[in-house]
């Protein structure tokens, strides 16, 4: 399905009315994006990585304060921590999931943490229902990393829609692309959203009058507009995925490789298709010469990345987190792949597991 000819028409509606920073269009999609989450409100803005960092600074967090999240994801998570001045405190996930484990969150809590940010990896959900209880014993915010989870649901709710903030991002590779960088932040808290909207704009809510300091975080009206296209086909594409994904779970072998686990009384919606693999880098190589790509997401957790250094935390800290880093394969996810393709993947993955390594998990 092409809809190259509505992009291109809001395109040229962009231009026509030169509405290049924020305005109209984005507007449009903000309306349309919140309705989407089951969310009041939306704000549009540059990434993903300011949509986070702008909630936790909507919630007053910053230097002497910590938040809770977890290792395995993209470091965007920690930065946006880092980046208002407080410390991410990590703990690990759960091994079936990915996902925040919430048996591990309250000895994680000291009295300088403020927050946590469950990150709905790969399109599936955290297990909200425990983090929330945990999060308002302790008087915590709970802002949802759904970068990944555009359309995913738990228990019937909507990703971005149970904590006190969602945050997503519309890097073009997510389910919902844009053309360029772009995020969002939803939320039912009127006064969240005013700072948020606040910050985003150099801290004003009237040009030139500047309440706070705040930043350009502002979400451009072309990716406002191909957004509002692209929002109208975000359904058809998930189902899409999902069915992708259920075939893959089929045909695949139900030994030497781990599939995906959708947790009961969720909706993933596969922004990622993992295996677990224990020879990976031997595997990726020979899927490689068949012309089969697959990617890691993420090769180093970030507790052990250098820019994480001075948090000592060392190998085996979060054992979990740790072996997903080094034994995750995904494998080629997106709406038009075709059941041939995906048949051609398997057989190639089954082939190399006979052949080449049969113990290789």
């Amino acid at each position: 399905m092409s809809i190259k000819d509505e992009i291109a028409s809001a395109i040229q509606q962009v231009l026509d009315k030169t509405a290049f920073a924020g305005g109209p269009f984005v507007a449009e999609f903000e309306k349309g994006f919140a309705s989407y989450c089951n969310c009041e409100l939306a704000a549009g803005v540059s990434s993903g990585t300011s949509a986070l960092w702008l909630a936790l600074a909507g919630f007053g967090i910053g230097p002497g304060d910590e938040v809770i999240t977890v290792p395995n994801t993209f470091i965007a998570t920690a930065e946006a921590i880092s980046f208002t001045g407080a410390k991410p405190v990590f703990v690990d996930v759960d091994s079936k999931t990915y996902n925040l484990d919430p048996s591990l969150l309250e000895p994680a809590i000291t009295p300088n943490t403020k927050a946590i940010i469950p990150v709905h990896l790969y399109g599936q959900m955290a297990d909200m229902d425990p983090i929330m209880e945990i999060a308002r014993k302790h008087g915590l915010y709970v802002i949802e990393d759904s970068c990944q989870a555009h359309g995913a649901t738990y228990k019937g709710r909507v990703a971005g829609s149970i904590g006190d903030a969602g945050c997503f991002s519309f890097y073009p590779g997510k389910n919902l692309g844009a053309y360029g960088e772009g995020g969002a932040v939803v939320t039912n808290n009127a006064e969240l959203m005013d700072k948020i909207r606040m910050l985003r704009d150099h801290g004003q809510n009237e040009k030139y009058y500047h309440r706070v300091i705040g930043w350009n975080a502002r979400m451009d009206g072309f990716q406002g507009a191909i957004l509002n296209v692209k929002l109208r086909y975000i359904e058809d594409w998930t189902e899409a995925r999902r069915s992708n994904a259920k075939l893959y779970s089929e045909l695949l072998p139900s030994q030497n490789v781990i599939t995906p686990f959708e947790d009961d009384g969720s909706r993933h919606v596969y922004h990622l298709y993992t295996l677990l693999v224990k020879d990976r880098a031997v595997m990726m190589k020979a899927l490689a010469e068949k012309d089969i790509h697959c990617g890691i997401h993420y090769p180093v957790p970030v507790h052990l990345q250098a820019a994480y250094g001075s948090l000592r935390l060392g190998e085996g800290s979060f054992p979990v987190a740790e072996r997903l880093s080094r034994e995750t394969l995904s494998l080629p996810m997106y709406p038009e792949v075709t059941g041939e393709q995906i048949g051609y993947v398997v057989r190639e993955i089954r082939r190399f597991l006979e052949v080449k390594a049969p113990n290789c998990t």
